[in-house]
């Protein structure tokens, strides 16, 4: 079982039942792995923060840069499922770097800048599709609508326990 929790602004925890990953917060967490937006020379504790391959506690974690490699997203293989974590401010995609996600099942994505949110979606085609507030905390009426999550009741916590949608694709909006 997989569990996602909203942790804020546009940070989300994935826990697998060993490792803990936290992706984007503002303060590391401890004794968590921590994915960081942007690199740092000397990042603290256990966290990550450039682009290239790393396998941390048996969970396949890839940073992938953006902006020249000033932008860091990431996408991983955790509990048998491959989870795509674009991070913030979300910027438009290189055919190159969508390959680089692969095929991914669990997209979590800020829901703002509704032309790069929906080029991603369609691109990507995850079956399930995570919507999380952007940078600014807010989520982009034009993304919930194009995702088919208006009027969906946000919720902090999602347990995947290993079903895919085996049609279509469920949209869940976390926040707190």
């Amino acid at each position: 079982m997989l569990l996602i929790t909203y942790v804020s602004g546009s940070s989300v925890s994935l826990n697998d039942g060993k490792t803990t990953v936290v992706a984007f917060s503002k303060k590391p967490v401890e004794k968590a792995v921590n994915l960081l937006s942007a690199p740092e020379e000397d990042p603290k504790g256990r966290a990550i923060s450039w682009p290239g391959e790393y396998d941390v506690a048996g969970i396949a974690i890839r940073g992938i840069g953006q902006s020249e490699g000033q932008h860091v997203s990431y996408t991983m293989q955790i509990d048998d499922v491959r989870v795509a974590l674009p991070s913030c401010p979300l910027e438009a995609w290189t055919q190159a770097d969508i390959e680089r996600l692969g095929d991914v099942q669990i997209l979590i994505l800020p829901a703002e800048n509704p032309k790069v949110a929906l080029s991603l979606i369609e691109e990507v085609d995850p079956r399930i599709l995570i919507l999380v507030p952007g940078g600014d905390g807010s989520m982009h009426p034009d993304v919930l609508k194009s995702a088919g999550a208006m009027g969906k009741e946000p919720i902090s916590e999602f347990k995947f326990k290993g079903g895919l949608p085996s049609e279509g694709r469920d949209v869940i909006v976390m926040s707190s």
